[in-house]
C-alpha cells in the first residue's frame, strides 16, 4: 500500500515529466537528462541553446497547466535496449544514463501525450492528478554532479495535492526568507564569513559568541549531570591513525592537504572519533569501568566545494558535539535509551517541541556480526518506543558500519531539520581491536555508539536563529536588557542601574545616544533585546523601572530589585518566547 509520502513524492515525480513536456513544446532540440522529485519539490536537467530565467516561469506553467488540462494518462511500456537506443537517438544524456542500467534488468519508458521519457516509474494516473504546482528557481547543474562535465540547466518546482498546501508551503518560504540566518547575523551582528580568510570559515562575533558560549556552558553542564566525562584531543593526527580509521580509504576527498612534520604526514582532523578510541586505548579496560561516556566539543575541517557552502549549515570548519559510549551488551539497551531521553530533552529546553526519530537498520554490505546488528538495533528501535517518540524505519539504509537513529525536528514555522545522530560503530572497535576484560577473566569486543546531539554547533545556531526569528529567549539573549534614560539627568542613575543588573549577572547595556525615546526604543526592538528599562525623573525619584518588553509592550513600573528577581526567575526556568513573524 502507497504512504501519503510516497504518493506525494510519485506526484511531483509526474509533475517533473509534465515541466519536461512543456519545455519540448516551448524550446527546440531539448536535450533531457533526468527529472525525479525531491523532499521539496522536483527539478529536471535540460541541455538546450536557450537560457531560461524566471522571466520564463510563466509562460512554462502555462503550458504545464494546458498538459494538465488535457488529462493525458501515464503509460510504462517495457523495451528492449536496442529499442531504447533507438527512441532516444539523439538524445545524449539519455543515452549515456541508458548505458548505466545494468544488463538484464527491465528497461521502461513512461508516456503522456507526446511525450515519453526513460523511467523507472512510479506516476500518478494521468496529468490531470496533479493539482497544485509552481516553479521555483533555476541554477546550474553540472552533468553527473562532474565539474569538467557540461553544465545543464536545473529548473526546480514543487506540487502539492491541493492549492491550499500550496499556498501554505510559499508562505513558508516567504517566511524562511525574513528568518535567514545570514540576513538576521548582519542585522544583529551575530557573525560572519570573511573572503580574506576563506570561505565557509565562521567568525563569531561578540553578540554570536556570547550565544554560543551560554549553549555550551548549559552543554557541559548538563553532560556532567547526565554522567559524561567530557575530554578534550588534538586537531591533528599523523597519517597512520586515518589509515587505521579507514578515512584516508573512504573519506579522502574531504580532507584537507597532509602536512610534513619531522618527515611524517599529519592531516588536520575531519572526526574526532579516532582520537577517543586512541584514549580507550590508553589503558586496560574492566567490564566493571564500564559504560563509559566521553564528550568533546571538538572542531574539525573538512573540505566542501565552493558551490555547497551555505551560512552556517554548509561550512568547512564546524565544532561538533561529539560524544562515545563505550559498552557491554549487557548495557546497551539502557545506555542508548538514555541518550535518546536527553537528546529528547535537549531540544525541548531549547524550544523544539516536536521531535521525530528515523532509524535505519542494516544494508546489504556490512560489518561486524549479525548477532550485533540484530542486538544494537533492537535497543535502538526500544529506546525510541520507551521515549514514546514518533518513528519511520528506513530497511537497509544504516552505514555499512552500523544501525542508527536520526532525530528530526520540526522549527517555529514547520520545518523539519535533520539534527542529532545515534549511531552504533562495529568498525573502529575491529580496526582499532578494542577490548575490555569481562567478568569471566577473558578479553570481550565493547559496543561502541557515536552521538551527537546538536551535530555541530554552527548548524544548530543556525537553526536555532531561524526558529526565534532572531529574537532569542531571555537566557539566551546575548543582551537581556536595554537601560533607556529619557535625558542626561538620568545618565548616573541608568549606571547605578547597570551595575546593579551586572552584579547580578544580567547582560545589560545603556544607551547613552541623544535622542527622543521612540527612537531608542525602535533600536532595542530591531536589535531583538528582550527586556528594556525606561528611566525618567519619575522613576529615578522613585528608585523604580519603568519594564516595557519587547513583544508585549509596556508592562509598569516596578522596583529594580523586583524586577531582577522576574527576570532571573524567566532565565532560571528557559522560557521560550511568543514565536513571532519576523519584521
Amino acid at each position: 500500500m502507497k504512504t501519503e509520502h510516497n504518493e506525494l513524492e510519485c506526484m511531483r515525480h509526474s509533475a517533473a515529466h509534465i515541466m519536461a513536456a512543456a519545455v519540448c513544446r516551448l524550446y527546440d532540440n531539448v536535450q533531457l537528462d533526468i527529472g525525479p522529485s525531491t523532499e521539496d519539490g522536483f527539478y529536471y536537467d535540460f541541455d538546450l541553446k536557450d537560457r531560461i530565467t524566471p522571466d520564463d516561469f510563466e509562460r512554462i506553467e502555462a503550458e504545464m497547466q494546458k498538459i494538465i488540462d488535457e488529462n493525458h494518462s501515464f503509460a510504462v511500456k517495457e523495451v528492449s535496449r536496442a529499442e531504447a537506443q533507438e527512441i532516444l537517438k539523439g538524445q545524449t544524456y539519455k543515452l549515456e544514463r541508458l548505458a548505466e542500467i545494468p544488463e538484464g534488468e527491465k528497461i521502461t519508458f513512461y508516456s503522456c501525450g507526446e511525450f515519453q521519457d526513460l523511467c523507472r516509474g512510479p506516476h500518478v494516473e494521468s496529468t490531470g492528478k496533479v493539482k497544485a504546482f509552481k516553479l521555483m528557481n533555476v541554477a546550474g547543474s553540472y552533468f553527473h554532479g562532474i565539474e569538467t562535465n557540461p553544465m545543464l540547466q536545473r529548473l526546480y518546482g514543487t506540487a502539492f495535492p491541493n492549492p491550499k498546501e500550496l499556498r501554505m508551503y510559499l508562505q513558508q518560504i516567504e517566511e524562511a526568507k525574513k528568518r535567514d540566518h545570514r540576513r538576521l547575523a548582519k542585522e544583529l551582528d551575530l557573525f560572519s564569513i570573511s573572503e580574506n580568510v576563506g570561505p565557509g570559515l565562521v567568525h563569531w562575533h561578540p553578540k554570536g559568541a556570547r550565544i554560543r558560549t551560554i549553549i555550551e556552558d548549559f552543554w557541559r553542564k548538563e553532560h556532567f549531570k547526565n554522567g559524561y566525562d567530557i575530554v578534550f584531543t588534538p586537531h591533528v593526527g599523523k597519517s597512520n591513525l586515518w589509515e587505521t580509521s579507514g578515512h584516508l580509504d573512504f573519506y579522502r576527498d574531504g580532507m584537507y592537504a597532509a602536512m610534513n612534520i619531522d618527515e611524517l604526514e599529519y592531516f588536520i582532523k575531519p572526526m574526532n572519533c579516532p582520537f577517543h578510541v586512541e584514549i580507550y586505548k590508553s589503558g586496560l579496560r574492566s567490564y566493571r569501568e564500564l559504560p563509559l561516556r566521553w564528550a568533546e566539543l571538538g572542531t574539525v575541517y573538512r573540505y566542501e566545494k565552493a558551490g555547497t557552502l551555505h551560512g552556517l549549515f554548509r561550512v568547512r570548519g564546524f565544532t561538533q558535539d561529539d560524544a562515545h559510549i563505550f559498552c557491554t551488551v549487557e548495557q546497551i539497551e539502557d545506555e542508548v535509551k538514555e541518550v535518546i531521553r536527553f537528546c529528547n530533552f535537549i531540544w525541548k529546553t531549547f524550544g523544539f517541541t516536536e521531535v521525530k526519530a528515523y532509524l535505519s537498520t542494516r544494508p546489504e554490505k556490512a560489518v561486524g556480526e549479525e548477532a550485533r546488528w540484530d542486538q544494537a538495533t533492537k535497543s535502538l528501535e526500544a529506546a525510541i518506543q520507551a521515549e514514546g517518540l514518533p518513528y519511520e524505519v528506513d530497511e537497509g539504509g544504516g552505514a555499512f558500519y552500523g544501525p542508527k537513529i536520526d532525530l528530526k525536528v520540526k522549527d517555529a514555522i514547520g520545518r523539519e531539520w535533520q539534527t542529532s545522530t545515534i549511531q552504533f560503530d562495529f568498525n573502529l572497535p575491529e580496526r582499532f581491536d578494542l577490548k575490555y576484560i569481562g567478568d569471566d577473566g577473558n578479553a570481550h569486543r565493547p559496543y561502541m555508539v557515536h552521538r551527537a546531539l546538536f551535530g555541530s554547533l554552527e548548524r544548530f545556531f543556525g537553526i536555532l536563529t531561524e526558529h526565534y526569528a532572531g529574537g532569542f529567549p531571555v537566557w539566551l539573549a546575548p543582551e537581556q536588557v536595554r537601560v533607556l534614560p529619557l535625558s542626561d539627568d538620568q545618565l548616573e542613575y541608568a549606571d547605578e542601574v547597570l551595575a546593579a543588573l551586572r552584579q547580578a549577572e544580567i547582560r545589560a547595556t545603556v544607551d547613552k545616544k541623544q535622542g527622543k525615546l521612540n527612537g531608542k526604543v525602535k533600536n532595542a526592538q530591531l536589535d531583538k533585546v528582550p527586556y528594556m528599562l525606561i528611566i525618567g525623573a519619575k522613576e529615578q525619584e522613585n528608585g523604580q523601572v519603568a519594564v516595557r518588553h519587547r513583544l508585549r509592550g509596556m508592562k509598569g513600573a516596578c522596583s529594580l530589585q523586583e524586577f531582577i528577581a522576574q527576570l532571573k526567575e524567566e532565565e532560571l526556568d528557559k522560557r521560550t518566547v511568543e514565536m513571532e513573524v519576523s519584521d
